[in-house]
C-alpha cells in the first residue's frame, strides 16, 4: 500500500513508473476512495456517449476519454461530487453487420428462416467482445470512470426507459407514420443504410431518356426532362425546375413541336450541342433545326400544369400533382434542367413534394412496386416485372406514345448491394417519424443558452443543420435493438403506444415479461378496444441514436427509479465528442430534450476534430498508416500521449495528424523536464540535509522571500491557479495547457537555471532553506494545477515531494494521493504583477541576446564588452535595469547601456503588412502595395504611425492596413555589432572578442576551480596551498600569457601564483588533484588543464 520510493540518481523509464502508479491506485482503491470523500458535496453532472464494444478504441476515444477524464477530475478537485459512469452501445447495424458476414446473412428470409430468437442471441453473443479491451484500455489511459454500474443499452431496464421515451412523444402527439427515401435492396428485400450503400459501388450502365411533358394550355408546346430511371415514370407526380435559372422555348423544325429547356444543356436533344457548344459545325446549306422563340425565369414557370405521362394515380392526385415546382437542387450540368418528380423514388423529390403539398409527410405517395421490386397491380401493363427488367419496355412505350425525344445510355457510378449484388434503388419505406421541423426555433433557442467550446461550431455547423432540423426517422425495419412500443390493428386505425413494462402486462395480460427483444415481445398481442381483433406489434426497431439520445433519462432506469437523482444532475453539466456527432448524439440529445423539457440536456459541450494519420488521410487498419494506440502509450506513457492530444487543434474542432514523434516530444521537453526538475530539488533538499544536519520540510507560512526569482515565480504560480481556474470554468482546454507547460519551462530554463548556486547553499543556511520552500511550492503547485491532465506525474511527483511535505493540518484528511486533494488557492500574497512583468523583459532580452550569440556563434563563454538596450518606454529600460545582474551574468557582458535614444542606436522604421488579409481589402490594388511597400521610409512610417493613414503607391492605407516595427540599422558586414528585435525592445550587442575580457573570465573561471577543489579538500580558509596545473597533452597552453598578465589579481584573490605541474619539487606532496565529470571535447579549449594543491 506504500508508493515505490523515487530515487532521484537513476534514470527514470515513464512507461514503468505509471504502472507503478497504477498499481497504487489499485492498492488504495483510488477512484472509489476519491468518490466517497466527496460525497454530500454539490453534484456534477457528466454524459458519456457510449461507444460500440464490437471494435477496438483508437485515437479518437482516447481523446475523449481523455478530455471527458480531464474535466470530471477538475470537477472533483474543486469540490464537487462526479459520478461517471461507463456506458455501452450494444444495439444496431454495427453488431447485426457483424453477424450477417459471419453466418452468411442475406436477407429478411434468411434471418426468418433461422428465427429473430437465434439470431438476436449471436448479436447478444458479440456486442461485449472488446470490452475487456476497453477497459483495460481506459485505465491504462489514467481515466478514472465507473465500468461496475455503467449501463448498457441491450438492458431491459434501459430499454424500458427508452419505451417511456417515446410513449411520451407519443402523448404530445410527436410521432407519425409517414415514409423516408432510402437505399433499398431488391434482391434482400430491404433496406440499407448509407453506410452499407456506400460499401459496392460499380460503374454501370443505364439508359437515358429525354421525355415530353406537354403543357395543359398549349399541348404543342412540352417541358423537356431526362431521366436515368424510366421505371419510375409511372409515379411521375411533378416536374422542378430552379427558381432562379433562365429557360429557353425552342421551335423544333423536325418535330414541329416547342420544347422548353435550359439553353446551356440544349447539347442533350441536339448532339452537335453536346458541351454547351454554340455553333456547331454544319455544312453551309444545312438547315437550323431549331429557333427559339421565348425564355421564362423558372420561379414564373411555377404552377404551370402539363399533361401526365401515365394516369394511373391522376384521378387520386389531379388536384394537386402535374405541375411545374421550383427549388435549388436543380442544376445546370446534365439533362434539361427540368427535374421529373417521383415521390416515393427520390429523397429530394419527395422533399419538394412535401413543401409544395402534391404529396402530405403522413402519405405514401405513389410507389407501385412490391418488396422485390416488382411493379405491382397498380400499374397492370408491367405488372411483375422488376424495375430494371421493366425499363426497355417502358422506353418502348413512351416512343409509341410519342413522348420519348432521345433515347441513350449513360455509363455511371452505381451502388449494388454488398450483399446480394443487385443494383440498388431508392424507394419510399414507411417509417416512423419524430416530429422536429415543428420545433426547430426551440431547438435553436435551447442550443442558445448552452456552451459551445469552441462556439463557432456551436453557431454555425451544429446551429445550420438544427435551423433546418427536419422529421427524425427513428424506425429500422432490423431485429437486434430496442422494439418500437406500438401495437396496431391490421389497417392501423387503432394504435396503442405502450411506455413500460407494467402497462404491456396490463393491456395484454402477460406477466412476467424480463426481457423487451422482438424475440421476447413480438408474439404479445393486445385485445381491439374498437372491435378490431388482435393488436400486433409493428416490426420495426428504434434507431440506436434514439437510444443513445434517451441515455439521460436510460442510464438511470427513469422515471422508474432513481428520480431524485435524475432531477439532481438534469441538464448535465458537461458532455463531450467529436464533431462528427452534431448530426448524431448532440442532435438526438437536442431533440429528445427539447421534447420532452423544452431544454438542452447540457449545459457546457467540448467539441473536437478528427483525429487523421501523419499523412492527413484517414486513419485506416487496411493501409496502416498510424501506430497502434497502445504501443504508443506503452513506449512513451500516457500522460506524453494525454498532453499530445489536448495541446493540439483537435480541441478546437480543427483536424490533428497524429505524429508519433510529436508524444516523443512531450516527453523530452515536457515530461522528462518535470522529473529533472524534481530530482534536482531531492538532491538539494538530501545535501542541506547532509550539511547543516537538519532535514527540510516545506513551510507553508515562511515569510516572504526577498529573493527577485522567488518572488517571480511564486507569483507565476498565482497567476497560473488563477488561469486554470477562469478557462477551466469556461471550458478552454486550449488555452490552459500552453500556460501549464510555460511553468515547467520557467521552472526547469530559468528559476533552476538562475538559483542552482542558492540552492547549493552558496547564500547561507536561510537563503538555501527559502529556495527549497519556493522551489517545493513550485512543483507542489503545478503538481495540483496539472493533476487533471497528467495524473501519472503528478501523482509520481507527489509522492516523491511527501517525504519533505508537512503533516496536513485537519489530520483527518486523507492525503495518500494527488488526487485526493483539493484544487489549490490564489496566495494573494504571492501576487506580484511588477515581479511578473521585470522578468518577462529580461528573459525578452537574454533571449534576443542568446540568438545573437548562436548566430554569430559566439559561445556564452565568451565575455563581451557592451550591450546597447533601446526601447521607446521607459518603464520598459527601468524593468530591465533592475534585473541587470542577471542578463549580465546569462549573457556574459560587461557593460550594459540603457537608451531611448533612437538617433544613438541608429533606429529605423519598417512597414509590413498581413497580405492575406489586406488582399481581401484592396484586391487588385494589392499588387501596387506590396512592390512598393519596402521602399517606405522611416518618416513615412513616423508619419502613418503619426497620422494614421498613407499614400503607398497611390493607394491610401488606414489604421489597421500596416504593422510598423523599429529595428537598429548597424554595419553588420564589419563584424563589430550584431542587433535582434521582438519587434518590441532592440538590443545591439557588441561581438567582438576582446583579449583582456577573455583572459580575466579564464582567470575568473580558474579561481573558481581552485576554490572547489580546496573544498574537495576539507581545507578552511586560513590554510594556505600552492596552486599547480597541467594542460591537456596536445593542447595549447592559455594559463601562462593569462597568469603573466594578472599575477597582482591572482596574489590577491588566491594568495600566489599558480606555476605549472612541471616545476613542482617531487619533496612537495599533493593533497587533491581535480577530477573530471566531463570529456575533454566539451571542454572550453582554454580551459583543458587539470588543477592540483599542495600545502604551503
Amino acid at each position: 500500500m506504500t508508493f515505490p520510493t523515487h530515487d532521484p540518481s537513476k534514470s527514470i523509464h515513464i512507461p514503468t513508473t505509471e504502472q507503478n502508479v497504477l498499481q497504487y491506485w489499485a492498492d488504495i482503491d483510488a477512484f472509489k476512495t476519491s468518490q466517497k470523500l466527496s460525497e454530500g458535496k454539490p453534484e456534477y453532472s457528466f454524459y458519456d456517449g457510449p461507444p460500440f464494444a464490437t471494435g477496438k478504441p483508437h485515437y479518437g476515444h482516447l481523446l475523449a476519454g481523455t478530455i471527458k477524464d480531464i474535466v470530471t477530475r477538475h470537477a472533483h478537485s474543486t469540490g464537487h461530487h462526479v459520478e461517471r459512469r461507463f456506458g455501452w452501445d450494444t444495439h444496431g447495424l454495427p453488431v447485426e453487420h457483424e453477424i450477417d458476414k459471419t453466418l452468411n446473412i442475406k436477407g429478411k428470409d434468411d434471418v426468418m428462416a433461422m428465427g429473430i430468437d437465434k439470431y438476436n442471441a449471436a448479436c447478444r453473443e458479440i456486442v461485449m467482445r472488446y470490452s475487456g479491451e476497453w477497459k483495460s484500455t481506459v485505465e491504462r489511459m489514467g481515466r478514472w470512470i465507473d465500468f461496475d454500474t455503467g449501463y448498457k443499452t441491450l438492458d431491459p431496464t434501459f430499454m424500458e426507459s427508452v419505451w417511456w421515451v417515446f410513449g411520451q412523444l407519443w402523448q404530445k402527439g410527436q410521432v407519425y407514420r409517414g415514409l423516408r427515401v432510402m437505399p433499398y435492396s431488391t434482391g434482400c428485400t430491404t433496406p440499407l443504410s448509407n453506410f452499407e450503400a456506400g460499401e459496392d459501388y460499380r460503374m454501370t450502365s443505364d439508359p437515358a431518356v429525354t421525355v415530353t411533358f406537354p403543357l395543359v394550355d398549349d399541348p404543342s408546346t412540352s417541358l423537356l426532362a431526362w431521366t436515368t430511371t424510366p421505371y419510375t415514370l409511372p409515379s411521375n407526380l411533378a416536374l422542378c425546375v430552379h427558381p432562379d435559372f433562365t429557360y429557353i422555348k425552342i421551335y423544333d423544325f423536325e418535330r414541329d413541336q416547342n420544347f422548353i429547356l435550359l439553353e446551356s444543356l440544349l447539347g442533350t436533344v441536339y448532339k452537335e450541342l453536346a458541351g454547351g457548344k454554340k455553333d456547331a459545325k454544319k455544312d453551309k446549306d444545312a438547315k437550323p433545326k431549331f429557333k427559339k422563340v421565348g425564355q421564362f425565369l423558372g420561379k414564373d414557370m411555377v404552377g404551370w400544369r402539363y399533361i401526365p405521362m401515365f394516369d394511373h394515380f391522376t384521378e387520386q392526385y389531379e388536384d394537386r400533382a402535374f405541375r411545374v415546382l421550383s427549388d435549388t437542387y436543380v442544376t445546370d450540368t446534365s439533362g434539361t434542367g427540368i427535374v421529373h418528380q417521383a415521390p416515393a423514388f427520390g429523397e429530394d423529390d419527395h422533399r419538394i413534394g412535401v413543401a409544395h403539398k402534391v404529396v402530405r409527410d403522413d402519405e405514401i405517395p405513389p410507389c407501385p412496386i412490391d418488396e422485390t421490386g416488382k411493379f405491382t397491380a397498380e400499374v397492370p401493363e408491367y405488372q411483375g416485372k422488376h424495375v430494371k427488367e421493366a425499363d426497355p419496355i417502358i422506353i418502348k412505350d413512351l416512343q409509341k406514345k410519342g413522348r420519348l425525344i432521345v433515347r441513350s445510355d449513360i455509363m455511371h457510378s452505381y451502388p449494388f448491394c454488398w450483399r446480394s449484388g443487385t443494383p440498388l434503388i431508392y424507394r419510399a419505406i414507411p417509417s416512423w417519424f419524430v416530429r422536429v421541423a415543428n420545433i426547430s426555433d426551440k431547438l435553436v433557442a435551447n442550443n442558445e443558452k448552452t456552451r459551445w467550446v469552441p462556439a463557432n461550431v456551436g453557431e454555425g455547423r451544429f446551429g445550420g443543420w438544427i435551423r433546418n432540423a427536419r422529421d427524425w426517422n427513428i424506425s429500422r425495419n432490423r431485429y437486434w435493438g430496442t422494439p418500437i412500443p406500438l401495437w396496431v390493428s391490421e389497417d392501423y386505425q387503432e394504435i396503442v403506444a405502450v411506455g413500460s413494462i407494467a402497462e404491456l402486462e396490463k393491456l395484454s395480460g402477460v406477466t412476467g415479461i424480463k426481457d423487451l427483444h422482438r424475440e421476447s415481445i413480438d408474439n404479445i398481442e393486445i385485445p381491439s378496444q374498437q372491435g378490431k381483433g388482435k393488436l400486433r406489434r409493428i416490426e420495426e426497431v428504434f434507431d440506436c441514436w434514439f437510444e443513445s439520445g434517451s441515455m439521460p433519462y436510460a442510464q438511470s432506469h427513469y422515471p422508474f427509479e432513481n428520480q431524485d437523482r435524475f432531477t439532481k444532475s438534469y441538464p448535465a453539466d458537461f458532455v463531450s465528442e467529436g464533431i462528427d456527432q452534431t448530426r448524431g448524439w448532440f442532435y438526438t440529445l437536442l431533440v429528445l430534450g427539447t421534447h420532452l423539457y423544452d431544454t438542452a440536456p447540457w449545459k457546457n459541450l467540448i467539441v473536437t476534430g478528427l483525429v487523421l494519420a501523419a499523412d492527413g488521410k484517414k486513419m485506416s487498419k487496411k493501409l496502416k498508416n498510424y501506430p497502434d494506440p497502445m504501443e504508443v502509450v506503452n513506449k512513451y506513457g500516457a500522460d506524453c500521449v494525454r498532453l499530445f492530444l489536448v495541446n493540439s487543434p483537435v480541441v478546437r474542432a480543427d483536424n490533428l495528424r497524429f505524429r508519433e514523434e510529436g508524444v516523443r516530444e512531450i516527453l523530452a521537453n515536457v515530461i522528462l523536464k518535470w522529473i529533472n526538475s524534481l530530482n534536482f530539488y531531492l538532491g538539494q533538499a538530501e545535501l542541506f540535509e547532509r550539511s547543516t544536519g537538519e532535514k527540510f520540510v516545506y513551510d507553508h507560512d515562511a515569510p516572504k522571500s526577498s529573493n527577485v526569482m522567488d518572488r517571480w515565480i511564486l507569483a507565476t504560480c498565482q497567476t497560473l491557479i488563477q488561469h486554470v481556474d477562469t478557462e477551466m470554468g469556461a471550458y478552454r482546454l486550449y488555452t490552459v495547457i500552453p500556460r501549464l507547460l510555460d511553468l515547467i519551462a520557467d521552472l526547469t530554463n530559468w528559476y533552476i537555471r538562475f538559483n542552482r548556486t542558492r540552492l547549493k547553499g552558496a547564500g547561507g543556511v536561510e537563503d538555501t532553506r527559502a529556495a527549497l520552500n519556493t522551489l517545493y511550492e513550485a512543483l507542489y503547485t503545478l503538481c495540483l494545477t496539472m493533476s487533471s491532465f497528467t495524473p501519472f506525474t503528478c501523482e509520481t511527483v507527489y509522492q516523491a515531494l511527501r517525504p519533505t511535505s508537512p503533516a496536513p493540518k485537519d489530520p483527518r484528511q486523507d492525503v495518500r494521493s494527488i488526487h485526493f486533494l483539493p484544487f489549490p488557492s490564489v496566495r494573494q500574497e504571492y501576487f506580484d504583477p511588477v515581479i511578473e512583468r521585470q522578468v518577462k523583459r529580461m528573459r525578452a532580452v537574454i533571449e534576443l541576446g542568446r540568438l545573437v550569440r548562436d548566430r554569430k556563434t559566439l559561445k556564452i563563454k565568451i565575455p563581451l564588452k557592451e550591450l546597447v538596450i533601446f526601447h521607446h518606454d521607459q518603464e520598459y529600460l527601468d524593468d530591465v535595469k533592475s534585473l541587470e545582474s542577471y542578463i549580465a551574468a546569462e549573457l556574459n557582458v560587461v557593460n550594459i547601456v540603457y537608451t531611448t535614444d533612437e538617433a544613438k542606436v541608429g533606429i529605423k522604421y519598417r512597414a509590413t503588412a498581413d497580405w492575406p488579409t489586406l488582399g481581401k481589402k484592396l484586391r487588385k490594388d494589392l499588387g501596387k502595395v506590396r512592390s512598393h511597400l519596402p521602399k517606405m521610409t522611416t518618416e513615412e512610417c513616423k508619419s502613418f504611425l503619426a497620422d494614421g493613414k498613407v499614400q503607398v503607391n497611390g493607394v491610401e492605407l488606414v489604421e489597421g492596413d500596416l504593422i510598423v516595427t523599429r529595428f537598429a540599422e548597424v554595419n553588420t558586414e564589419e563584424g563589430k555589432f550584431d542587433t535582434a528585435s521582438d519587434n518590441d525592445v532592440i538590443i545591439v550587442l557588441d561581438i567582438q572578442r576582446h583579449p583582456e575580457l577573455e583572459t580575466m573570465a579564464l582567470l575568473r573561471s580558474f579561481t573558481s576551480r581552485v576554490n572547489k577543489l580546496r573544498k574537495e579538500a576539507g581545507l578552511k580558509p586560513s590554510d594556505k596551498v600552492e596552486i599547480y596545473y597541467q594542460v591537456d597533452e596536445g593542447e595549447q597552453d592559455f594559463l601562462k600569457p593569462a597568469i603573466a598578465q594578472q599575477e597582482e589579481y591572482l596574489l590577491k584573490t588566491l594568495g600566489n601564483v599558480p606555476v605549472e605541474l612541471a616545476q613542482k619539487g617531487n619533496e612537495k606532496k599533493v593533497i587533491e588533484t581535480e577530477k573530471r565529470s566531463k570529456e575533454a571535447e566539451e571542454i572550453a579549449e582554454n580551459e583543458r588543464f587539470v588543477l592540483s594543491l599542495v600545502l604551503a
